[in-house]
């Protein structure tokens, strides 16, 4: 199933826009409860204003707000920013530390956004344990954890260090374009021979194809139909 993915989806990657890893780790807070798409309307500016930690600390309340309103939840999403801010001058001279370790202690930071961190910033094996990631592996039958932090060891057993961060990629892309939460596209999956949860949605290959979403379609539809 790894070696499956690895073909559909050779060149995924988070897809949050990002230039710096204080730019990525704000980006991860901010995908909280919407999605990377939206958050990506917003991080252009947002990055522009607030190019230093000393600046999200240091930020006026009610402008950020404004910047952040698009992403739901923007008051508490505002505090998180300003205290990591704060915590980075504090304790790290301004600079997001590459530990995991390090990363937990800051505010709203836990070990999913640790770890695209870590994977994305700086190159740091790292599972990346969201909602699409432990739905999938718990229908593949990787592990029935439920807890995120027992699925990222679990699934940390059976594949090798070096490729956590692009499994993390892989399996995340695989949950938005083909494996969805109510109907997943199963007749429609390259994965479809060895998945014990075949049957979930539609098996016959033309209704399935009509779930498969992104702009990998084409491709991901072209393998199922040759596997």
């Amino acid at each position: 199933m790894k070696r499956c993915l690895d073909e559909v989806y050779p060149d995924a990657k988070t897809e949050l826009h990002f230039t710096n890893p204080l730019e990525l780790l704000v980006a991860v807070v901010l995908s909280a409860q919407t999605t990377d798409v939206r958050v990506n309307l917003v991080t252009p500016a947002l990055f522009k204003r607030y190019p230093t930690a000393a600046a999200y600390a240091g930020a006026d309340r009610t402008e950020l707000e404004e910047f952040l309103r698009p992403t739901g939840f923007f008051r508490a999403k505002a505090n998180s920013v300003m205290g990591l801010g704060a915590a980075l001058v504090e304790r790290f001279d301004g600079e997001v530390p590459a530990k995991l370790d390090d990363l937990v202690t800051l505010p709203g930071v836990g070990r999913k956004t640790a770890n695209v961190v870590l994977g994305n910033a700086f190159g740091k094996p790292g599972i990346t344990v969201d909602t699409h990631f432990g739905r999938l592996v718990r229908r593949w039958g990787w592990t029935a954890e439920e807890d995120p932090v027992k699925v990222e060891f679990a699934v940390g057993e059976l594949i090798p260090r070096k490729d956590w961060t692009m499994l993390s990629h892989r399996v995340v892309f695989h949950g938005r374009r083909v494996c969805h939460a109510r109907k997943p596209a199963c007749g429609a999956c390259p994965l479809k021979k060895d998945c014990p949860s075949y049957g979930l949605g539609p098996t016959e290959f033309e209704v399935a194809a009509k779930l498969v979403k992104g702009e990998e379609r084409e491709h991901i539809l072209e393998l199922a139909a040759r596997g």
